[in-house]
């Protein structure tokens, strides 16, 4: 069953049929894979220079995938990589795609003070945009990374000029969440009257339990079927866009594997890494894809 849903045989759509599907937004992490946060207690932030990087050559595949299947998605580019590969980034939206900002260090929001979150976003910020020669307007925290306890984060990117944020996922995790969020795109008002638009990641209910639906280590883990399903129900039943996310490091190019890892992070970081390439073909040919700027403000977003 799942190798024939994992087949990558089958023709592309029709340009008629891809146009009747409504679209989701797909949303990739620029980011390498000794950046993730299951490794930080290994890599020491100083020596990312000294890992061998996969991001170019992952990001080109990527890219040409998108080609193949005429998608356009929202890259949320972690500052560090802006600032090493900055052909890389202006080549991502030369070729038709949305930049925005994923910090500079990656770094969870709530263990920093509100001085330091404005300081990496101003940073991070400055790279991608320098790279590009673009304004950029949304945002989204490492690790999902914007909970309860860090919700003044929203404020400040209000007050650096920022348009939306994709970084409060509605569901229960050891390290992010907020269970009760809104599943739907909803709209943070500051006090002092500033709209900010936050994108949840797609998430199902079953039996009043969001469940997280939206990509990343959850696409590797469960067969290709399951989110099929989960992204159609979303769809016909919530009548929503999802927001769907993804890493160039999650495509198996000769990632160099870590010694020392618990069992819990080589089954997050490594399970299914074999796959993930051609689930990503399926995924692209099943459904339409766009980014953020082009689904929710009708065009490329400027502030």
């Amino acid at each position: 069953m799942t190798a024939q849903l994992e087949s990558t045989t089958e023709p592309l759509p029709s340009a008629a049929t891809r146009l009747m599907r409504p679209k989701h937004v797909l949303i990739i992490d620029l980011e390498d894979y000794f950046h993730v946060e299951a490794f930080s207690r290994q890599i020491d932030r100083s020596d990312w220079q000294q890992y061998p990087a996969r991001v170019v050559g992952n990001t080109h595949r990527l890219l040409d995938l998108f080609d193949q299947y005429q998608v356009k998605a929202t890259f949320f580019v972690l500052g560090w990589v802006a600032k090493q590969f900055p052909i890389l980034v202006r080549e991502v939206h030369e070729r038709g795609h949305e930049l925005a900002c994923h910090s500079y260090w990656h770094r969870k929001i709530y263990t920093l003070a509100p001085a330091e979150f404005r300081e990496d976003t101003r940073l991070a910020r400055m790279a991608i945009e320098d790279a590009a020669s673009i304004s950029v307007s949304g945002y989204r925290a490492p690790t999902w990374s914007v909970t309860k306890d860090s919700l003044w984060a929203l404020d400040i990117l209000l007050e650096e000029g920022f348009s939306y944020d994709s970084s409060i996922f509605p569901v229960h995790h050891d390290l992010y969440g907020i269970p009760g969020a809104s599943r739907y795109p909803w709209v943070y008002t500051s006090a002092a009257g500033h709209k900010l638009l936050e994108l949840p990641p797609a998430t199902i209910e079953i039996c009043g339990t969001n469940l997280a639906a939206a990509g990343g280590g959850y696409f590797r883990l469960f067969p290709y079927g399951v989110f099929k399903h989960n992204l159609r129900t979303v769809r016909s039943q919530d009548r929503q866009p999802c927001m769907f996310y993804f890493h160039p490091w999650e495509l198996p190019h000769e990632q160099p594997r870590l010694e020392g890892t618990s069992l819990r992070t080589r089954v997050r970081h490594y399970l299914n890494l074999d796959r993930t390439f051609d689930r990503l073909k399926l995924l692209l040919k099943d459904f339409r894809w766009s980014s953020v700027d082009q689904v929710f403000f009708a065009g490329p977003a400027s502030r």
